[in-house]
């Protein structure tokens, strides 16, 4: 194993964790411009205001889109564990 191998394998790592949590981040960056745009305009300076919006769009966005990210996530380490006899040998 050289170091090129190790480098290729933790850069399909960082790439499959990235486009695994990109959407429940975009969603969590959307509705919170959205309710920071709202407390702006209502003048209502309450942090805690935010949290509760934020986690049920996260946790929609991951019931909807779950399968598909687990499905990423299974390619992968298949994939990898297939690549085991020619990243040893």
């Amino acid at each position: 194993m050289n170091p090129q191998t190790v480098v290729t394998i933790g850069q399909g790592a960082l790439t499959m964790m990235l486009t695994i949590a990109a959407p429940m981040l975009l969603a969590a960056l959307v509705v919170g411009l959205l309710v920071s745009i709202m407390q702006a305009a209502t003048q209502i300076n309450e942090m805690t205001l935010s949290f509760i919006p934020k986690l049920v769009a996260v946790f929609a966005v991951l019931i909807a889109s779950g399968p598909w990210m687990l499905q990423i996530f299974v390619d992968y380490i298949q994939r990898l564990f297939t690549s085991i006899p020619q990243i040893i040998g």
